[in-house]
Parts: C-alpha cells; sequence; structure tokens
C-alpha cells in the first residue's frame, strides 16, 4: 500500500490543537499526533517531530529552529555581512545534521539557494568559504537534487582553488560525495566538468592525511555506482575506467595504501575502491603487477582478526580473481590459505565474500577444487549457509563449482558439523 504524506505545517498544527484545543502537556500532544498519524498510515521520516512553543498569542505557527536560523542567514545575506553569513552557515549547517527531517524542511523552504548565495560570497575567504561548504553539504546529504549549475561550477571551482589546502579539499570532497550519491546526472556533469582529476589530485597531494584520503576514496567509488533508479543505463563502467586509464587510478591506490598499513578504516577504504576500478581483464592484471595482490595477501594476514577490514580485502581480491592468470597468482601465493582462515576466523558476512572469492577462483577450471576442499572449505561453507540467509544462494554456487552435490547438503545440523542426508 502506498505511503500517505503530511507537510511539516500539517503535523504542527495538529501538535498545536492537542495543546490548545484538548488542555494536552506538549509532550502528550506530540505523542498524541504521531499515534494519529502512524494510524492512518502516514509516513512521518521526513517530520521534526518536536513540539514549537508559540512566544506570544498571536503567533499562529511557531518555527522550528532550523527555520529561524534560515531566516537570519537570508538577511545577512541581503546585507552582505560575511561576517554575519559565516556564524549562520555554521548554525544552519550543525541543525541540518540533526536528521533528515531538518535538512528536507530547509529544503523545501528555499533553503538551497541562499546556501549558494552565501557560498557565492564566501569564496575567497577561507573560513567564510569552509562554513559555506559545511553548511551546502550538511543541507544536501541526502537531498542531491538540490544541486544545479552554479553549485556545481562552484565545487569545481572551490576544489581547483584551494588543492593545496587539504581542509578546504576535504570538505569540498563531501559536498560532491553527497550530491553524487544516487545521482547519476550530477556524476556526469561533474566527470565533464573534471571532478575525477580533482580527486585523484587529492590523494595525490595529500596522500598522508587520513581522512582526505578516506574521502577521496568514497567520491570516488561513488563515481562508479549505477544506484539512481531513475535512469536506465548510468555510466559507471565509462567513470571507472576513465578513473584507471586517464588519472592512474590503481596506481595511486596502491601506493597510497602503503602508508596507511597502520589505520585499517583507510585500508578498507582503499580496498573497496581498488575493487570498483577493476571492471576490465587487464585491470586485474595491473593490480598484481603494480604489487597489489601481494599488498592485499600481507594485509589478509596481519590483520586477520579485523573483520571489515578483511571483508574489504576479500572483496577487492574476488574483484581481481576473475582474470585467469591472477587465479594462479592468488593460489601460488598462499591465498587460498588465507581465504579459508578468513571463513573460520569470521562467522559473519565476511563468509559471503570468500564463498565470492572462492567462486571466482574455481570458475573455469576445476584445478584448484580439491586443494580448497581439503582445507575443510566445505563445511565453513554449509556452515556460513546456516548462518546467514543472504549467503545461501551464494553458498550454494560456491559448493556447486567446487563440485560438491549440494542436493545432499541441504540440512545441517549446526552443532557438531555433521551433515543429515
Amino acid at each position: 500500500m502506498a505511503c500517505k504524506w503530511i507537510s511539516q505545517e500539517t503535523f504542527d498544527g495538529v501538535v498545536q490543537e492537542n495543546i490548545a484545543e484538548f488542555d494536552m502537556e506538549p509532550e502528550e500532544a506530540l505523542n498524541e499526533a504521531i499515534q494519529q498519524f502512524e494510524s492512518q498510515g502516514v509516513d512521518l521520516t521526513n517530520i521534526i517531530k518536536a513540539v514549537r512553543l508559540q512566544s506570544d498569542e498571536n503567533e499562529v505557527a511557531p518555527k522550528h529552529d532550523i527555520l529561524l536560523t534560515l531566516e537570519s542567514l537570508r538577511k545577512a545575506v541581503e546585507t552582505c555581512s560575511v561576517s554575519g553569513v559565516s556564524e549562520f552557515l555554521v548554525q544552519f549547517g550543525d541543525q541540518c545534521k540533526l536528521g533528515m527531517a531538518h535538512r528536507y524542511l530547509a529544503g523545501q523552504k528555499s533553503a538551497y539557494p541562499v546556501v549558494l548565495e552565501a557560498w557565492k560570497m564566501c569564496d575567497g575567504e577561507r573560513e567564510a568559504l569552509l562554513n559555506a561548504l559545511y553548511a551546502m553539504s550538511a543541507l544536501t546529504d541526502g537531498q542531491p537534487d538540490l544541486l544545479e549549475g552554479v553549485g556545481q561550477e562552484l565545487l569545481i571551482r572551490s576544489l581547483q582553488n584551494n588543492l593545496k589546502d587539504a581542509e578546504v579539499t576535504l570538505f569540498a570532497i563531501r559536498l560532491a560525495r553527497h550530491v553524487c550519491l544516487k545521482h547519476e546526472q550530477n556524476r556526469q556533469d561533474l566527470v565533464k566538468a573534471g571532478i575525477l582529476r580533482h580527486l585523484a589530485q587529492a590523494i595525490s597531494h595529500h596522500g598522508t592525511d587520513p581522512d582526505l584520503v578516506r574521502e577521496a576514496c568514497s567520491a570516488l567509488r561513488i563515481m562508479t555506482f549505477d544506484d539512481d533508479i531513475r535512469v536506465p543505463f548510468g555510466h559507471a563502467h565509462d567513470h571507472a575506467k576513465m578513473i584507471v586509464l586517464e588519472h592512474a587510478g590503481l596506481k595511486l591506490l596502491i601506493e597510497a595504501a602503503k602508508g596507511f598499513t597502520d589505520n585499517n578504516l583507510v585500508l578498507s577504504e582503499l580496498c573497496s575502491t581498488v575493487a570498483r576500478l577493476c571492471v576490465r581483464n587487464e585491470f586485474c592484471q595491473d593490480v598484481v603487477d603494480l604489487g597489489g595482490l601481494n599488498f592485499m595477501l600481507a594485509l589478509l594476514a596481519d590483520c586477520i582478526d579485523h573483520q571489515e577490514l578483511v571483508k574489504q580485502v576479500l572483496n577487492a581480491i574476488k574483484a581481481i580473481a576473475g582474470n585467469d592468470d591472477v587465479k594462479d597468482a592468488i593460489v601460488s601465493s598462499g591465498g587460498t590459505d588465507l581465504i579459508v582462515l578468513a571463513m573460520t576466523r569470521h562467522l559473519s558476512n565476511t563468509q559471503k565474500q570468500a564463498c565470492m572469492v572462492i567462486r571466482n577462483l574455481v570458475s573455469r577450471t576445476r584445478d584448484y577444487s580439491q586443494p580448497i576442499l581439503e582445507m575443510g572449505a566445505e563445511s565453513l561453507i554449509l556452515q556460513a549457509r546456516c548462518t546467514h540467509k543472504d549467503c545461501d544462494d551464494v553458498a550454494k554456487a560456491a559448493l556447486r563449482d567446487l563440485g560438491c552435490k549440494v542436493e545432499l547438503r541441504e540440512l545441517w545440523t549446526g552443532q557438531k558439523g555433521s551433515l543429515v542426508h
């Protein structure tokens, strides 16, 4: 059944009516309004569920804090007060970060053009520019449709003019990430405007800054997404090829990873991004030639107890294992032992990644099936099937590709590791 929607004004009006007409306490009036609308099938996701008390009897519709701040920001923009604009941008950004409902209400009340004008005023003033990027990033988080041509130009200019400034670059990249997630047109427009070059340069120039490298990797990865349901065909594959061929993306990421051997969060982002870029057979081989495979296997051995990092390393190995020559390199380097060890250590979604790696290793060849089975992979895969429902299909496929008779192993006791036939 389709959800029903109401405006913030409608919700606030019912809360005020409960207080004025039924003498309810503010908290009681709020809860009553929430229950009333939810019982009618109304989706309150984008509604600020808070009570705004009237400051005087003549005030019909008391405003939420974010709208009051927006009004103050608008007045500061009209008076061309950069200091005032900068101050209110921070307040506005903080209030946007309170939740999607706050951002949505601000967007509905024309916050974007106000923040855009403030951004224009702040261009050239470092602290004010940081605050403008912060506010715009907070506003567009989950609302990428707000961005338009002028905003795209300002974003590219902010990156281009502040390459040496790590903090400004970080804030600009975060904004780029927000406006490109689930928005294919923004991705294509920004790629045409040269954002891939700026993202690559950010990693190259600030390769020792963990926060910036993580943010840039995330933005690069988003450029390879095909997540906008409104668009039948995206340019994800083309963008991945551009990052590798025109901006030496694989070499850049692998070299950057060598500087963060003690930072699992950054390494996870880097491995995840490498996996997204391996869209062609030769790219998989490039990872090996650049030392990426040996680095990831060493990483897997050293950080076997760190679940999220293990998951992302396995994801990257799965991506490059589509190349038959790379399969040989993985096996000859002891990769299969580490993959099975990872399945043993992590009884979670890491097992799903391991199952997919195994599938890729034995696809189109059975040369490695028996050695992998001898390591105990079959019982681990069966255990993954029982433990994780979302792992069932890929686990069955891995068993099949290994040469196991899946239909005879549908039942698993899960206690003693025995099979019921």
